[in-house]
């Protein structure tokens, strides 16, 4: 028999937002590790928030809502609070109960400055990367670097003379004129730089994302966004490698655009063996690397890196920022990143 077309509502729910999400949902596993980094986090968070004045939104609830924003590729925090307002997985995953009120988008532009001002974001990673290490998934002897491109979020037209008096139009004509970083600069984000990354490639308004990566998993063990010049994959690389502290002899897998005789004594008088692809004429590289087993590993596993700049770009949006600055790029850089660590330490069985 045909069931009646009944759609009248009821008033109560007994249900539970934690009843509501299945057991073996991958959010679980994830929420499990955040709850652990922002736990450790709990003094921090008193010290960059008055005891004077109303009550703020809790920064956990920002930082896991943020976290959604990155896991599940929305575009803007309008579009996330649309999504916390009706989606019951994300409101048990932020900590919001079936009645609380949703927040207003520009909760996230006050914010985001707070968080900014005090690091909030990169403790929140280096903590993810703590538990990581506790779990024995780190070797902490073997890792590798690179850097990719991030565009900017400015146009071509955007990049005029430095000197007003020279600027002529919009911007939108530039045919035949000599442009560089020395005397121009984007009137949207003055940080990007006309930069490509390769020769033949066009050059873009961007920064460069640089990742340090643990080859035992795969985890991310270092991050930063610098501006983009010639030197600043070897610069941050090494400012990558002293951020890991300790003094014990590591290797660092590298791509050829690491193939430089300064920086591959840099590496040696920091007692880290390079491990770098060698470039077919001048290469810094000799038969003293070469000859063990422990470089082709390296020279292997490098490749792995690639993979993880395509999730940051593809699922977490790194592959045109939305955000204008320096910090505000690399406090996204360095959500995203940490993102990318909780997915990949859920499906290692971390929780």
């Amino acid at each position: 028999m045909r069931g009646a077309k009944v759609e009248t509502q009821g008033m109560f729910s007994y249900l539970s937002p934690e009843q509501r999400v299945p057991k073996d949902h991958p959010l679980r596993a994830i929420r499990v590790i955040v709850d652990r980094s922002l736990a450790a986090l709990d003094s921090h968070f008193d010290s960059i928030y008055s005891d004077l004045g109303r009550p703020s939104i809790p920064p956990e609830y920002l930082l896991r809502a943020l976290l959604l924003q990155v896991f599940y590729s929305i575009r803007s925090e309008r579009q996330l609070m649309e999504q916390l307002d009706y989606n019951l997985l994300f409101r048990w995953f932020v900590g919001l109960g079936m009645d609380a009120p949703v927040w207003v988008p520009t909760v996230f532009t006050k914010n985001r400055d707070r968080l900014l001002d005090h690091g909030t974001v990169q403790q929140f990673f280096q903590t993810v990367v703590e538990q990581a290490r506790e779990q024995g998934l780190l070797s902490e002897e073997h890792f590798s670097v690179d850097g990719t491109l991030l565009e900017a979020w400015a146009s071509q037209k955007s990049f005029q003379p430095k000197d007003p008096e020279d600027r002529n139009g919009d911007g939108s004509d530039f045919r035949g004129q000599q442009r560089s970083n020395e005397t121009h600069a984007s009137v949207t984000d003055p940080d990007a730089r006309l930069y490509k990354k390769a020769p033949g490639e066009a050059s873009r308004l961007a920064y460069l994302g640089h990742i340090l990566m643990d080859n035992r998993h795969g985890l991310i063990a270092g991050e930063e966004v610098s501006t983009a010049d010639g030197t600043a994959e070897v610069d941050t690389a090494l400012h990558l490698i002293d951020s890991l502290g300790g003094s014990q002899r590591i290797t660092l897998g590298a791509d050829k655009g690491y193939d430089r005789h300064g920086f591959v004594q840099d590496l040696r008088d920091r007692n880290v063996t390079p491990h770098v692809a060698r470039k077919r004429k001048g290469s810094a590289i000799d038969g003293r690397t070469t000859r063990h087993t422990g470089y082709a590993m390296s020279i292997h596993v490098r490749k792995r890196i690639e993979s993880i700049f395509g999730w940051m770009k593809t699922v977490g949006g790194m592959r045109k920022t939305r955000f204008r600055g320096l910090e505000r790029v690399s406090l996204h850089f360095s959500l995203v990143a940490t993102a990318y660590n909780l997915v990949r330490m859920a499906r290692l069985g971390v929780a």
